[in-house]
């Protein structure tokens, strides 16, 4: 049975501010039940791929155990942006218009910081398998993506993952094949516990699961010549994730070389 994540749908009233930091500039934007998100836009460099990167790599950190904000699906209206004085910001909203991606913002929270935060080897492992299956090249020291939240470690922004999506090039053998910048990875020292986690991983990302998931990318954001109907790319990014993780040997070892290596 397909077990399919709920996934709401709000509509944005209020830009609020753009978040600079952020190379698709994101920007925090309050919705209609009164929330505040961080708003991903289907109109920046990397269009509808990195959204739908965010919405798998999210949902499955969810499925392991890992704190991830609440995604949901945010509309933009196509008159929302004519009050905005900034040309590129109006221009990011006008190309925006329809359904975009957004994150639940969390108010307070602070970048995780390698040198002060503490990370226990299980989290860690379970970050670093995660990162490794979806060919995440961006949880480096210099960029962790990770932020600390009532002393608790959340994870934000998987935007750069599964990147062979953008351009489809030999990607059922890129989902055989091991993932070499995992030795960047800003929590690969404590990853030690990588074998239990596999085998975990393995029981909860089921293949009925994994459908779920890819059901929920929206059929406008599957625009692009791959493929000839927007089913075809979801069975494309199940076969992809499904194969990957029966041939997790791969990468498992590539993660566990790094690591000797490091230490």
């Amino acid at each position: 049975m397909v077990q399919k994540p709920n996934i709401r749908t709000v509509k944005v009233m209020r830009y609020v501010t753009p978040l600079r930091e952020g190379g698709s500039m994101p920007a925090i934007a309050e919705a209609d039940d009164d929330f505040l998100y961080v708003l991903k836009f289907r109109g920046a460099g990397q269009g509808t791929n990195a959204l739908i990167s965010e919405l798998i790599g999210g949902e499955i950190a969810r499925k392991l155990g890992l704190r991830m904000p609440e995604l949901v699906f945010a509309t933009l209206d196509e008159a929302f942006g004519r009050t905005e004085a900034d040309e590129e910001i109006q221009d990011l909203l006008k190309f925006s218009t329809g359904l975009n991606l957004a994150l639940h913002y969390l108010s307070g929270a602070i970048t995780f910081d390698p040198a002060v935060n503490v990370v226990d080897e299980g989290m860690a492992s379970t970050i670093v398998w995660l990162d490794a299956l979806l060919m995440n090249m961006d949880r480096t020291a210099k960029n962790t993506n990770m932020l600390m939240w009532h002393k608790e470690l959340w994870l934000i922004d998987h935007g750069a993952s599964l990147y062979f999506h953008h351009s489809w090039t030999n990607w059922k053998e890129q989902a055989k094949s091991p993932f070499l910048l995992i030795k960047d990875h800003v929590l690969l020292k404590q990853a030690s516990d990588i074998a239990s986690v596999d085998q975990k991983a393995k029981q909860l990302l089921t293949a009925e699961f994994l459908e779920g998931v890819v059901s929920l990318i929206p059929d406008d954001w599957l625009n692009d010549n791959f493929f000839d109907t927007p089913q075809e790319f979801r069975d494309a990014y199940l076969t992809f994730l499904t194969t990957r993780i029966n041939h997790a040997n791969n990468f498992v070892k590539t993660i566990e070389d790094a690591r000797t290596a490091l230490i």
